[in-house]
């Protein structure tokens, strides 16, 4: 789903609170390789909540990163998450295409907590999309055209094309099934943890059935490393890696880390127990962890003791290929839960 588009490959742009991250592909009937990749880091103050305050920063993060991967290609996607972005799944009598294009503006304002105005709008049918069915499925997508012109006009302020907006949520489920054979038996969410926000799509029956954005992530357990121990953001965020700072070394933040891990499975489960109660699906199955903040130590052990289901990391470059000359197995191995999102724009063709 995309908010405005062409026609074309494009460039997946993640730009997100931690990082900017790009990948460009080539899809050759099906199969992907890798064509470029990189990471630029941001400044704290650069996005604040999924909201850009420094656009300059961001802009000259998206320059860097085009430069320094020679990327030709003009039009980049980009993806959006937070309060700021709406996904509705909406029931409507069965009509045809275009009484559903002249209505959908009329049936959105029943379900959009924002003035029609001040967002932009897609949609696209699930089911019962032909006359025959007396009713019809739509999956409904809205964001704040304010956050939607500020994504793309940083993009545009760094000589490219915006080429198609999509949110989060899909673009991870894009990424998963592009590297996974998706099994319809099972649920299964698709869990994101970002610097700022925690995205849940949750697959049943092989269709995505439910979504939230969580705002909860990576920067709970640097802020809580920052207080515990009195450093700055950065060092904070060093140790939480695994370097040992002013003399505290990385077993010591592993309590704070479980603390911090405990709090979050605490915010994910309320979310699966809303789910289990208002959607008539079976309970979640399997977790699939993606995103940054997947990375942080200990994490995965945690929720897996505390929501009992199956966890595992995804690995959104699993069935891509790439030259081992250029990028170092080892180095990908360690970042590939970052790239989730940009991997899943990059698969993207605008108009599909």
């Amino acid at each position: 789903m995309s908010l405005f588009s062409r026609s074309k490959g494009v460039v997946g742009l993640d730009i997100g609170s931690f990082a900017i991250k790009l990948v460009e592909l080539n899809n050759r009937k099906g199969t992907y390789s890798l064509r470029s990749l990189g990471i630029e880091p941001l400044s704290p103050e650069a996005i604040v909540d999924g909201s850009i305050m420094d656009s300059s920063l961001v802009v000259d993060g998206i320059l860097k990163l085009s430069t320094a991967q020679n990327v030709r290609t003009q039009g980049y996607a980009t993806s959006l998450s937070g309060h700021s972005v709406i996904i509705k799944k909406i029931e409507l009598p069965a009509m045809d295409a275009d009484e559903l294009a002249e209505s959908i503006q009329w049936e959105a304002e029943q379900y959009i907590p924002f003035d029609i105005s001040d967002v932009r709008m897609d949609y696209v049918v699930l089911s019962g999309g032909d006359l025959a069915s007396e009713h019809m499925e739509v999956l409904l997508v809205a964001v704040k055209r304010e956050k939607v012109n500020d994504y793309v006009s940083a993009i545009t302020q760094a000589g490219k094309q915006a080429a198609l907006v999509d949110v989060d949520a899909f673009a991870i489920q894009n990424a998963y099934e592009i590297n996974y054979d998706v099994d319809a038996s099972r649920v299964i969410a698709l869990v994101n943890m970002g610097a700022a926000v925690t995205t849940l799509n949750v697959l049943a029956r092989g269709q995505t059935v439910f979504w939230r954005d969580i705002s909860f992530g990576g920067n709970h357990f640097t802020e809580a490393l920052q207080r515990e121990f009195n450093l700055s953001f950065e060092q904070a965020e060093s140790l939480k890696q695994g370097a040992e700072i002013e003399g505290h070394a990385p077993d010591e933040a592993m309590a704070v880390l479980e603390g911090v891990s405990s709090e979050m499975a605490g915010e994910i489960q309320k979310t699966f127990d809303f789910f289990s109660a208002t959607s008539g699906e079976s309970s979640v199955d399997q977790l699939v962890l993606s995103g940054g903040c997947a990375l942080t130590p200990g994490l995965q052990d945690v929720l897996s003791e505390r929501l009992g289901v199956f966890i595992e990391r995804m690995d959104p470059l699993r069935r891509i290929e790439f030259s081992e000359t250029e990028y170092d197995p080892v180095w990908l191995e360690s970042i590939s839960p970052m790239l989730a999102v940009s991997i899943g724009l990059a698969a993207r063709r605008i108009g599909d």
